[in-house]
């Protein structure tokens, strides 16, 4: 049966968002899960809200159902049905897509762009290190790039937080935090490698560097594919 969110919220079509939200709340309330009320009718309000809430997805209900009606007097019940159907998942489909635009853009795009700032350089600062480890030039130049590019992990960090991930996007965010980790505890690495000159942890770092790059691939390729998913 097509959700008619005006008779969920017992509310008429010509109700202003306050009432809009009066009801919602009220009915919200009375049926939590919590208060020992039903998880399908709460999450039924909900989508009745989600629509009502906002003008675009408000007036394609209102244009849709009235098309709807008009179309099952005439006998052409589930015709009508589907269209409003079909509307309202478009809406929500540009919706998703909006949201994830969106996070690519304010998250993903920086976050990769500090990261290829941080792993382009180290070849060869690790290069140059290697022709005399203990020269101080050279390690004073390798420890700066270590403390700059863990002042970038931080930025990093704060891009990752600034934003709510999209649920549709869940696993995607995940690779990208587990992507910048592995460099953190790469630049860690090498920080402990400065201090003893211990080269394991040098290897170590090199090794983790190695899987963030792996790692940074195929984030790039799977990107590609978020919107059509």
């Amino acid at each position: 049966m097509t959700l008619n969110p005006y008779k969920i919220l017992g509310i008429s079509k010509n109700a202003t968002l306050e009432e809009i939200r009066t009801a919602f709340r009220s009915l919200a309330k009375k049926h939590h899960p919590d208060k020992g009320g039903s998880e399908s009718k709460i999450i039924e309000i909900n989508q009745a809200w989600e629509i009502l809430k906002d003008k675009g997805k408000r007036t394609i209900f209102d244009n849709t159902y009235q098309r709807s009606n008009e179309l099952i007097k005439k006998g052409k019940g589930q015709e009508a049905k589907t269209t409003v159907e079909a509307k309202i998942y478009n809406s929500k489909l540009e919706d998703r897509d909006k949201e994830i635009t969106y996070w690519i853009q304010l998250v993903y795009n920086p976050i990769d762009r500090l990261i290829g700032d941080i792993i382009r350089p180290l070849p060869q600062k690790l290069k140059d290190l290697s022709g005399d480890p203990y020269d101080d030039i050279l390690m004073d130049s390798f420890c700066s790039y270590i403390k700059t590019s863990q002042k970038k992990i931080k930025k990093i960090q704060d891009i990752y937080q600034s934003q709510t991930t999209p649920h549709s996007s869940k696993q995607f965010a995940l690779k990208l935090y587990q992507c910048f980790s592995e460099i953190q505890d790469a630049l860690n690495e090498f920080e402990i490698y400065t201090q003893g000159y211990v080269d394991q942890y040098l290897h170590d770092g090199q090794e983790m560097i190695r899987i963030a790059k792996k790692m940074r691939i195929l984030l790039k390729q799977e990107k590609k594919t978020l919107l059509i998913s």
